[in-house]
Parts: structure tokens; sequence; C-alpha cells
């Protein structure tokens, strides 16, 4: 059992460690990749901001980062973590760091994410008010609050909407309404969110879902004795496989929608290089059942996201 599966007592792990798992490394790309593609889709349109992308860049990750210390304490405060608990070390259970310090660090990362917020307002305007409120209110309400989203099996839901649709179609919104419009929009402008951001969001809302799909798999046991009704405790191994496959399919069939309706070259097919990573990935998740068998297949899914979001940036760019 390797450091992070195991539970550690507070003096294991120095504290700038504990800080960095909290932090949920290996899941960066699915907060990076649709932010990525986001903008490559607006390189391709010829709508590229580059300010704009990196303060869409920053914002998705304070979120994410913001949402993972939210989780990590409220599972703590409701009893859901314990000690047997598989998968990764939880740091406000383990003791690693005061559970108090991990929701000010997560109020801190929703805060710097809400600057960032107000200078892509001035850009995107009421759209961007909504979509960041909204987001920060579901990262909270994701394990907190009265009825938490993530124990209530819309989990899946706010992870394919918010980290993959919004992520990309947000990221695209305000480098063309920063370079298409002249005022601050009240409304979605139809040249601002082409039917071709919304299909480019698919790709990477499937594959970063699947992270979380695969991680409730994972936890299934855990979260049915702790009462946490994921999407997975309700659909039971056979069919929170059969969601892994099909939303690993949606993202490979839109570079083949690119291909043949919007007139690009075979170079938008480049993402199917990643075909061996999401074929080991499944093989994993179709037969794992236990935390040394699925943790594997978390990284290979983050490491399929980031490749297969790289990939369909390229090809969209070149």
């Amino acid at each position: 059992m390797s450091d992070e599966d195991r539970s550690p007592g507070p003096g294991d792990i120095p504290r700038w460690r504990a800080w960095v798992i909290a932090a949920r490394p290996h899941v960066k790309p699915a907060g990076a990749s649709p932010v990525v593609v986001g903008t490559a889709l607006a390189v391709h349109e010829g709508v590229f901001a580059p300010l704009p992308a990196i303060a869409a860049l920053f914002g998705a990750l304070l979120l994410q980062t913001g949402t993972d210390f939210a989780n990590d304490y409220f599972d703590y405060e409701k009893g859901v973590d314990s000690d047997e608990s598989a998968g990764y070390v939880r740091v406000s259970q383990s003791g690693l760091i005061p559970a108090k310090r991990v929701f000010g660090a997560a109020v801190l990362s929703y805060g710097l994410a809400f600057l960032i917020g107000i200078y892509l307002v001035s850009i995107g305007g009421l759209p961007i008010v909504i979509i960041g409120l909204a987001s920060i209110a579901s990262g909270f309400a994701y394990s907190g609050g009265p009825y938490p989203i993530g124990s209530h099996a819309l989990g899946d839901l706010f992870a394919f909407l918010f980290f993959g649709v919004i992520a990309v179609t947000g990221t695209y919104y305000v480098q063309a309404s920063a370079l298409l419009l002249e005022t601050i929009p009240l409304t979605i402008q139809p040249e601002t969110l082409p039917l071709s951001a919304l299909v480019a969001s698919l790709s990477m809302a499937g594959p970063v879902t699947n992270i979380l799909v695969v991680n409730n798999i994972r936890d299934i046991e855990d979260d049915r004795e702790g009462g946490k009704r994921t999407l997975a405790v309700l659909l039971g191994y056979r069919w929170s496989r059969v969601e892994y496959v099909l939303l690993t399919a949606v993202a490979y069939a839109v570079p083949v929608w690119f291909f043949l309706t919007q007139g690009i070259g075979p170079v938008v097919l480049l993402p199917f290089l990643s075909l061996p990573l999401a074929i080991s990935a499944t093989r994993m998740v179709l037969t794992g059942r236990n935390t040394a068998e699925l943790n594997p297949a978390l990284e290979r899914t983050g490491q399929l996201v980031a490749a297969f979001g790289g990939l369909f940036a390229l090809g969209l760019v070149l």
C-alpha cells in the first residue's frame, strides 16, 4: 500500500506534502484541459484573446481546487470518511491538516476565483456572473449543505456540466466576447457561442466526468456504508462501468463530427492517438473492484483527459 493509499498519522507526512495531497494534482487535467480545448477552438475560429484565456484557466483551476478542499472538509464533518476509507488520503479525516484550515483553503480558493471572475464579467457580462456564482455555489453544495449533490446521485451531472460543458464553452465565450462585442452583454450573443463550441465541450465533459465515475466505483462500498448515495451506489458496478464506456465513446465521436461537418482535415482526428490510454483505462475499470485496482484506473483516466484534450486542441489549431 502506497503512502497515498493509507491513512497516516499527522506526523507521517510534512505539512507542505499534505497540502499537495489535499489539492489532488493527479486530477488537475480535469480543470485545465477543457480550458485548453476552448482556447484552441477560439484560435481555430479566429477569436483568440490571450488575457481572457489565461484568466479562464486560473479561474477553472481555483474552482476545482476549492471544490476538492470543500469536499474533503464536508465529508469529514458529515462522517462520510473513515480511517479505512478506500482511495487517496483525506487530509481532514487523517489529521494531516486541521479541518477548519481545509475549509479556509476552500474559501480562499473560491475567493481568488471570484476576483478573477470580476475581470471576466467586465468582458462577458451577466452570463459570467450567473456561471461564476453557480459554480461556487455548486462547489460548496457538492458535499455541503442540507442536500449535498454528490451524495444524492447528482455529482456526475455536476462534473459534466461545470467541468465539461461550461468550462469549454465559457472559455470560448469570454474570448469571443472580448473581440466581437463592443459593450458588456446582458445575454449570450449567438456569435459568441456557436454550435461548434457546444459540441467541442462534449469531448471534455465525458472524460472529465469519468474521473468521478472511477472514483465513485472505487468507493461504492464505503459510500454505501456512510450513507452517501452517489450515482455509482445507485447504479451498481455493472451500469457504472457502462456509463464510463458511453462517456468515453461520446468524447471520441466529437472529433469525427468536426471532421465530417466542419470542413476540418484529418488532423482533427489526432485524439484517436490516445486510444491506447482509453483502452487501458477502460479495461481497468471493467475489471477492478478494489483500491489497488481502481486507483491506477483513476490516474490513467486523468492522463486520458490530458492526452485527449491536448491532441484535440492541437488538431483544432493546426
